[in-house]
């Protein structure tokens, strides 16, 4: 196994076919498929699953794709230790972050670090909530936002940023802004705000009960004793968006994701959810042995340094409804001796 073998896997693993890299890597297709072969041969396992539509990695290929992309990585820096003398932290940090606050948050953050720390290199893992925290368990990453989860056993955890919820969506008729509240005096906002239990009886479209919006939006109907208009349920976000972007009914939404709504126009209504007031809370976690940058490389603290001046630098200039927690040091360790 050498590192062009290992850059060729990679590469059928982004087209997702091997015609399709084999034309980008300038080689014969049959030769690429004996590389994966012979890969495949050292390893002992399967990397690929073949059909007709193309390839899709194996368990195993998933595996050895997050390992090859590290260790090129790695091997990309030592190549530049050895040209010049290194100046900062640097290494090697993968986060995990959900979906919605990864649009926000990662290009500020990527292209921050670009220019304060340019030897750290940084991986990212966006997906559901639930997949950060399994990320984080499983050791995948190094650093996690977790929603809602203030303390993980295994993990050492600190607060991070807690931002409202709203409730959004085409208000054609203008029935739906009668509604609407001025913002309270405890919680003042351009926005204007809505009581709970009026934004439930409105045409509703929400992802399933395995997402953390829904699971929230559900517990506060059971606190309200308020039953959900839902007209529209499906788990993809991008189909949620689009269709309360259409106008076929109206949806939940964290501050990190007002980016992505739909323009502005005279009909379309945002307010901040109210009675109960929704909030979502961002937790930082980082891996046992990682969170007090043992070895003294300095990488973890500087990244945890920028993720908390990058936060408040969205806040401040008004991109991010939040509030971000100021202290960036070691988090409280939750992890238990073996």
């Amino acid at each position: 196994m050498d590192l062009r073998s290992l850059r060729y896997f990679i590469a059928v693993i982004e087209a997702g076919s091997l015609s399709r890299a084999a034309g980008s890597l300038y080689i014969a297709q049959p030769a690429l498929t004996a590389q994966i072969k012979k890969l495949e041969s050292e390893l002992g396992a399967q990397l690929l699953e073949r059909s007709h539509a193309g390839v899709t990695p194996t368990q195993p290929g998933v595996q050895l794709y997050q390992d090859a992309r590290r260790l090129l990585s790695d091997a990309a820096a030592m190549r530049e230790r050895i040209q010049r003398l290194p100046q900062g932290p640097e290494g090697s940090v993968t986060i995990a972050v959900p979906f919605l606050l990864s649009s926000l948050l990662m290009g500020p953050l990527l292209a921050h670090l670009k220019d304060t720390h340019p030897r750290i290199r940084v991986f990212v893992l966006d997906d559901l909530s639930l997949m950060v925290k399994k990320a984080m368990l499983d050791r995948r990453a190094d650093i996690g936002i977790l929603v809602d989860t203030p303390h993980v056993e295994g993990l050492a955890c600190r607060p991070f940023a807690r931002e409202s919820m709203y409730f959004c969506g085409h208000d054609a008729s203008g029935r739906v802004r009668a509604l609407l509240q001025s913002p309270s005096a405890s919680t003042p906002s351009a926005r204007p705000d809505i009581d709970f239990a009026a934004a439930a009886e409105q045409p509703l479209v929400l992802q399933s009960r395995r997402y953390s919006i829904r699971q929230q939006v559900e517990d506060a109907a059971a606190q309200r004793g308020t039953a959900l208009n839902i007209v529209h349920e499906h788990d993809s976000a991008r189909v949620i968006r689009s269709l309360y972007a259409c106008g076929a009914g109206f949806t939940f939404t964290p501050a990190c994701a007002m980016g992505d709504t739909p323009a502005i126009g005279t009909d379309w209504l945002v307010a901040r959810v109210v009675n109960p007031q929704m909030t979502r809370a961002y937790t930082l976690a980082t891996a046992p042995g990682r969170d007090g940058d043992a070895g003294g490389d300095g990488v973890m603290l500087a990244v945890v340094q920028a993720l908390t001046e990058v936060a408040q630098r969205l806040v401040s200039t008004g991109r991010w409804d939040a509030e971000v927690a100021d202290d960036p040091g070691p988090g409280r360790d939750n992890h238990q001796p073996d």
